[in-house]
């Protein structure tokens, strides 16, 4: 069996915690809003066979220090830079879902000499949202963008409700409405209990002017390495409504898609067999 080990190291000016386990290669999983690191549960096991797992909590997530500034992609993608740094690893196979895909994108821009290759899983870019606008399908899906924007509001009706604030979301969210229960879903309700949880989250996407602007400026530089793209086919806010391929197109030069079948917005807890097969293949050449 696979030990999977717990560790906290300081880097970019932060405590951040992260699973690890495995040797070789080194690949990195950065979850997604509202997780931690434990979504990955599905995945480390087996790229720990034949590579170095690094499962980090992002900046104001999990067990990771939770600052009052710093949430741009920008420096979120710097904290893993750091945190390589710390580690002592030069390149690595970066995976990430949803908010982790953003900063796993700023990530592939800003340090191109750092990235081998990159997977993004059910993300459209914060850019393509912003240009692409559309009040019924903000309404419907992306309304927590809005919402998390607020100052203080949200954390007013969520602090106390976060078993039911996590049920609808991972409910409206998942192709199954109860995907994610049991251990898991207990694991991440204490995850956002914990003090400055909510807030921190909530941050990351009060970060969103920021992102935009920093998203704009290199909006015609291309990712260079190569990239895989992935979603579920049945999530409103992605598959649904986006033209993912094309959409990608946009950002990569060398790019792969897949569609997920059966699946809502978190591939990689709903259809972890399928994610996991995918993510060994394009990973295959992979050597360090």
């Amino acid at each position: 069996m696979t030990e999977i080990k717990a560790h906290t190291i300081r880097a970019n000016g932060i405590r951040q915690h992260y699973l690890e386990a495995g040797t070789g290669a080194p690949v990195v999983l950065l979850h997604g809003f509202p997780f931690t690191n434990h979504t990955w549960r599905h995945q480390i096991p087996e790229l720990a066979k034949r590579y170095r797992v690094v499962a980090p909590d992002l900046r104001g997530y999990g067990e990771t220090d939770k600052p009052v500034t710093g949430y741009d992609k920008r420096n979120m993608a710097r904290d893993l830079r750091e945190l390589m740094r710390a580690l002592g690893i030069d390149k690595i196979a970066l995976i990430g879902h949803d908010r982790g895909a953003r900063v796993a994108t700023r990530f592939a821009k800003d340090h191109p000499e750092a990235i081998d290759r990159l997977v993004v899983m059910d993300n459209v870019p914060t850019r393509i949202i912003a240009r692409d606008f559309d009040f019924a399908r903000m309404a419907k899906t992306y309304w927590l963008f809005l919402f998390h924007l607020k100052l203080d509001l949200p954390e007013i009706f969520i602090s106390g409700r976060e078993e039911q604030w996590l049920r609808h979301l991972y409910s409206e969210w998942c192709y199954n409405p109860h995907a994610i229960s049991g251990e898991a879903f207990e694991t991440y309700v204490a995850a956002y209990r914990s003090p400055g949880a909510v807030r921190g989250a909530l941050a990351d996407y009060r970060a969103s002017a920021e992102d935009l602007a920093q998203d704009t400026v290199d909006a015609d530089v291309k990712i260079a390495c190569p990239t895989l793209s992935i979603w579920g086919a049945e999530f409103d806010g992605v598959g649904k409504s986006f033209d993912m391929p094309a959409i990608w197109s946009e950002m990569a030069t060398h790019l792969k898609t897949f569609e997920v079948p059966q699946c809502g917005h978190v591939p990689q807890e709903e259809q972890p067999g399928i994610v996991n097969q995918l993510l060994i293949d394009f990973l295959d050449s992979w050597v360090g």
